[in-house]
């Protein structure tokens, strides 16, 4: 199985000419509907320049009420109504947005056609999203106002069944469901067929974690220990670490150490300061720490 990330927007807190501010997209191979990270200005004409059909978004998950990950927000909501949605839109996120949501729509006298279903963040650490095919938890980052990570973890069965069996066999959705579990199919002559014969083993499960805008945190270690994909901000070069700090942020060099860390398996590092034209410095100063590294670059597809 596969975890895909498209970057829709990577710049820090203003756009610049080539980029925008932060929204990333989510696809699974264990799930029909997409997830949406983020939703800075720009980010429909973002979706719109890959292609992305809108209506498949189902969950938006948004770190915290800073306007450059949240401001798309409402446009993203309004659009969806001219277009006709009807299926409900999950929304995961501090408990202010709600209240912005409902006065937006209560001074443009919106009637949605389709239901927001608002998911409120707690404090500390949490399960925002649980289902047989993707597990969702968050936990607290470090910033200057209340901000959390994500992180995605695919869920399912460890097998699958063997094509070649079921055309033959045609089991129920019962039977598949207990092979798919681990058992050995009986067929109704009494035969038993053994379940490493009629299987085939799952690929690993994949997962990604997004370390949104944050200082320096060695304690989100444990939270995202061994995922296949890391985003992590890289807002500052490791010059202008005391900036950094100041600011709530972290240098590319930061988001290495804490990659390394986490013995992740491949980073990504964006929200890039717009004092940056050329961003190579940023990521070749993490590579000297984590050596697969990679920019978020508008367009760009990750796979985990």
């Amino acid at each position: 199985m596969s975890l895909f990330l498209t970057v829709l927007g990577s710049s820090s807190a203003t756009p610049t000419a080539f980029r925008y501010p932060s929204a990333y997209l989510l696809r699974s191979d264990r799930m029909k509907s997409l997830m949406l990270i983020d939703c800075g200005e720009g980010t429909q004409m973002q979706l719109r320049r890959n292609s992305v059909c809108m209506q498949k978004i189902e969950h938006i998950f948004i770190s915290h009420l800073h306007g450059d990950h949240f401001f798309g927000l409402f446009g993203f909501i309004f659009s969806q109504n001219l277009l006709g949605r009807k299926a409900p839109l999950h929304i995961y996120a501090h408990k202010p947005l709600k209240e912005l949501i409902n006065n937006m729509l209560s001074v443009d006298g919106t009637q949605l056609q389709y239901e927001i279903v608002f998911h409120a963040i707690k404090d500390g650490n949490s399960t925002l999203l649980k289902t047989d095919r993707m597990i969702v938890k968050a936990f607290p980052l470090n910033h200057s106002i209340k901000t959390h990570g994500f992180v995605f973890t695919e869920q399912g069965p460890p097998y699958v069944l063997d094509k070649d069996f079921v055309n033959q066999y045609h089991p129920n959705k019962e039977w598949m469901e207990r092979i798919k579990n681990g058992a050995d199919y009986e067929t109704e002559d009494g035969i038993v067929l053994p379940h490493a014969q009629i299987t085939r083993k799952v690929d690993n499960l994949k997962s990604f974690a997004y370390c949104s805008d944050t200082a320096y945190s060695p304690d989100v270690v444990k939270k995202i220990k061994g995922v296949d994909l890391l985003y992590h901000e890289a807002t500052f070069m490791h010059d202008l670490a005391a900036v950094a700090t100041d600011k709530y942020h972290s240098t590319s060099q930061q988001a290495a150490e804490i990659a390394k860390a986490a013995r992740v398996k491949k980073l990504l590092v964006g929200h890039f300061s717009a004092r940056y034209k050329d961003i190579n410095p940023l990521v070749n100063e993490a590579k000297e720490v984590f050596a697969n590294t990679s920019p978020a670059i508008e367009g760009m597809v990750v796979k985990a």
